[in-house]
């Protein structure tokens, strides 16, 4: 198997060492695939991120135990790391996978 060119192929990203024009029909799956992946893992940082808020809000309002309420405050922050974590992550293997499409 030939080595790729670092001038043939895309940029930068975690898709930078394939040669695009040397891939074949399983290969441009294997790209839809993984967009697919991508997208229900992004849906799955979503679903997380409002459990977290969902449940944060809920251990605020419903418990008058302090050490509860506590939990409360520290998940509605968490939630709103995990939604930005998953668009971060989603949008970078977007961009990878958008690269690869475009060479």
């Amino acid at each position: 198997m030939e080595i790729p060119r670092p001038d043939v192929g895309i940029e930068k990203g975690i898709y930078g060492r394939f040669n695009v024009s040397e891939m074949i029909l399983r290969d441009h799956l294997a790209a839809d695939r993984t967009a697919l992946a991508n997208q229900t893992t992004f849906l799955a940082y979503i679903r997380t991120a409002l459990t977290f808020f969902v449940a944060g809000i809920s251990f605020i309002r419903f418990f008058d135990v302090s050490a509860i309420e506590i939990v409360g405050w520290a998940f509605i922050p968490a939630s709103v790391l995990t939604f930005w974590l998953g668009l971060f992550r989603y949008r970078r293997l977007r961009t990878d996978l958008e690269k690869l499409r475009r060479t």
